[in-house]
């Protein structure tokens, strides 16, 4: 696939990384082209860097890979509002939220997946790739993994099928197991998840231990 990463920290090289292994083709556009000329350097391949125009340009999906501050400003070097990114599967993995506590930041009751669809009308949104520290797809994408590991489950969720599809094969060639929790309107439910376990882990407690294990199907109305 053409991928495009509007991004140049740990997430966007992490993925990047497994996606140029898998074999795609990759444009990286970032609000600094040098950090981006350096991402694309390292990731090598047929990976270039380019603007964020370009990165979000005849592409079979983007992800963008930045904080939350930064969204409006890639966004709008990008043409979003333009509808550059019309009819692309864009992939939110961000994380509105107060650092070091966890609350979320939009108080409307509204999602940062649904303020980012807003921004790029006609994009097709899907929350992803928002509960795994970056490093876990760097340690991935670097056969670090230990070999025991179970593959991590990427919750996600989306209005659009075929941006479902493309999110859950991108999922897989990063070492990750897709779970469609359903539409894009679940997605302050997943990032209320994620200031849940962000809290948590600033509270010193290990988020994996408050959260029981319920084995598949023994659930019951």
């Amino acid at each position: 696939m053409r991928i495009g990463i509007l991004g140049t920290g740990t997430l966007a090289e992490g993925l990047g990384r497994g996606w140029a292994r898998a074999g795609h083709e990759l444009v990286i556009g970032g609000r600094s082209r040098a950090r981006a000329d350096a991402l694309a350097e390292r990731l090598g391949g047929t990976t270039r860097a380019g603007s964020p125009r370009e990165a979000v340009t005849e592409r079979d999906a983007v992800l963008l890979a930045v904080l939350w501050a930064g969204v409006e400003d890639v966004l709008q070097l990008a043409g979003a509002a333009e509808g550059t990114l019309a009819g692309t599967p864009l992939i939110d993995p961000t994380n509105a939220v107060e650092h070091g506590v966890g609350v979320l930041l939009p108080e409307d009751g509204s999602s940062a997946a649904s303020r980012i669809a807003a921004a790029a009308p006609g994009a097709h949104v899907v929350k992803a790739f928002h509960l795994f520290a970056a490093d876990q797809w760097t340690r991935v994408s670097a056969g670090k993994a230990p070999a025991p590991a179970p593959a991590p489950t990427v919750a996600i969720c989306g209005d659009d099928a075929a941006a479902l599809r493309v999110t859950s094969d991108l999922i897989r060639d990063v070492g990750g197991i897709p779970a469609v929790l359903g539409p894009l309107n679940r997605a302050r439910q997943l990032e209320e998840v994620a200031g849940f376990v962000i809290g948590l882990a600033f509270a010193g407690v290990d988020p994996a231990s408050a959260v029981p294990h319920v084995p598949t199907g023994t659930v019951s109305a």
